[in-house]
């Protein structure tokens, strides 16, 4: 029920794609507020364990992996190469080992009522 609702009053040209960035978790909150003053209207952390090509450390035979957090931005299509900037741009991406962000595609989105208003105006501009 909830679902055919939202089909009825959803905007048509709305799309949306989410953004996901493995981050060390110290640069977590400054990568968050940086995408929202890019336009995001908000993001989901997930504690996460990872190594990359320039981490991987032994300790005993052990492997060592790095804390990190992946960050996960639900985006309106047009606002998406704004914020991917400056997740980029505040994580300094371009350092080996900082992080990675990548976007996947949403074919269908429910329970963004509190946000549509925001997102429809920003969509317009």
């Amino acid at each position: 029920m909830v679902f055919e609702k939202y089909e009825k009053e959803r905007k048509k040209d709305m799309r949306f794609k989410i953004i996901l960035a493995s981050v060390k978790p110290v640069l977590t909150n400054k990568i968050v507020d940086a995408a929202k003053d890019a336009g995001a209207t908000g993001a989901t952390i997930i504690p996460a364990r990872g190594t990359g090509i320039h981490e991987a450390k032994t300790f005993f035979g052990l492997s060592l992996e790095a804390q990190t957090d992946i960050i996960m931005f639900l985006i309106a299509e047009n606002m998406v190469d704004n914020i991917l900037k400056s997740i980029g741009e505040t994580g300094r991406f371009d350092k080996p080992g900082t992080g990675i962000a990548f976007v996947v595609p949403v074919d269908k989105v429910i329970g963004l009522e509190s946000q549509m208003d925001k997102l429809t105006k920003e969509s317009s501009e």
